[in-house]
């Protein structure tokens, strides 16, 4: 009588299976820990671009004067790629920083309280929130913050820099702020931010009352909710007008952007995206528009960016309001974050917003031998600008003119 075959030398041979095909996968994307002969055959196999640079990071490893691990090798590499690209929107998180970004993204937020928008020597403020860390420690709009601790924001993603500034509640952190060419260290406490996305208020432009919305940013979904019920209260309590504030905003989602233009558009493309490797995508009104005879103006200045240019370009481009202030920041790019086999990841511009007219908001976009980004912005059709040495605000006061002499209400 024949014995069943025993299933132990099957299960030892799908065990040792499963291990190879782990293991291959993991030593794909971890190749500079192949032992020298492995890695000498993967490299026969491999481009000869790549067989170029590996070759050239293991030369410096074993043969410079001093000792350098492979791993900082190759991340030194990797920034030294993404920093050609010219592009401040751009970056390359290492391992440890894309582990900082990740808990700064999944915890609650706990920051300085500003607003900010990236520029060539860090961050700069755009606004600072009633009774943050940021307003009691002096910081005021206009100002930039060039590094945090002992790094260097030059150069930097403004994903980047805010990561640095976040952390948990209670905890400190030290920012080098430049003021007119002259630099100091505040060292401030970390606190829970809650962010007031949405403010209205009442006034009265020559004789017709008006309903003033501001909003901080898109950065939370369900943002253009706050907006449309804000919009509707007002116009119930008899306003015969709106003025959409988004000085300082510096933008967020896109989907908030094209549900926030769908309250004042009735119909028709809000923005289109274009990318290298990306077919055109069009981004339409999305139905349920307040009034068209309702008047709107909305204000502008060098801190509107990127979701907030959206909007305004698409309401001007339908004809739907008057820009008001003074020329916005030009952001027409956006970006995706590429998670990378060794823990790190890239941060990219992939492609370019366009109004509905064709206008790119970053001026030269991305061509040949220009910084990518060097936006010229929106320009206001009515020029104006608040001071801040006075009380008054001189550019929300010609809003109002502007609007006052509207027809419709």
């Amino acid at each position: 009588m024949r014995r069943p075959a025993s299933p132990f030398p099957a299960l030892v041979a799908l065990l040792a299976a499963v291990i190879l095909l782990l293991g291959g996968i993991w030593w794909g994307g971890h190749p500079e820990h192949l032992p020298g002969f492995l890695r000498s055959s993967a490299l026969v196999h491999s481009s000869p671009g790549d067989r170029l640079l590996s070759t050239a990071i293991d030369q410096v490893r074993d043969d410079y004067y001093r000792k350098i691990p492979r791993a900082q090798l190759v991340n030194d590499s990797i920034s030294g790629l993404v920093s050609s690209l010219n592009d401040r929107f751009s970056t390359y998180y290492d391992p440890q920083a894309n582990r900082h970004m990740q808990q700064a993204a999944s915890e609650r937020f706990a920051g300085v309280g500003m607003s900010v928008l990236p520029v060539k020597r860090g961050l700069g403020v755009t606004g600072t929130f009633p009774g943050s860390p940021a307003r009691r420690g002096g910081i005021r709009p206009g100002d930039f913050v060039v590094a945090v601790g002992d790094n260097s924001l030059r150069g930097r993603a403004g994903d980047y820099a805010t990561g640095l500034i976040k952390g948990p509640p209670g905890t400190k952190v030290t920012l080098t702020v430049e003021r007119k060419g002259k630099r100091r260290k505040l060292t401030l406490t970390r606190a829970t931010i809650n962010v007031p996305l949405v403010e209205t208020k009442t006034y009265r432009g020559d004789g017709r009352k008006v309903g003033w919305i501001h909003l901080g940013s898109f950065i939370s979904p369900g943002t253009h909710a706050q907006v449309g019920a804000a919009v509707r209260k007002a116009l119930a309590g008899g306003a015969k007008g709106i003025v959409l504030d988004l000085r300082g905003n510096p933008g967020g989602l896109l989907e908030e952007a094209v549900l926030t233009a769908s309250i004042f558009v009735p119909k028709g493309v809000i923005v289109s995206t274009r990318g290298r490797n990306r077919a055109p995508q069009f981004f339409r009104a999305a139905g349920g528009a307040i009034s068209p005879k309702v008047p709107v103006v909305v204000l502008l200045d060098r801190g509107s960016a990127s979701s907030a240019e959206i909007v305004a370009g698409s309401l001007r481009d339908h004809h739907r309001a008057t820009l008001v202030g003074t020329r916005s920041f030009g952001k027409g790019i956006f970006q995706e974050v590429k998670q990378l086999p060794n823990g790190g990841a890239l941060e990219i511009t992939v492609g370019q917003f366009f109004l509905p007219d064709g206008e790119n908001l970053g001026g030269s976009g991305v061509r040949k031998g220009k910084t990518v980004n060097e936006g010229k912005g929106l320009a206001p059709q009515v020029y104006a600008k608040d001071d801040p040495k006075t009380k008054a605000d001189e550019a929300l006061r010609a809003a109002l003119r502007v609007l006052g002499r509207k027809p419709g209400g």
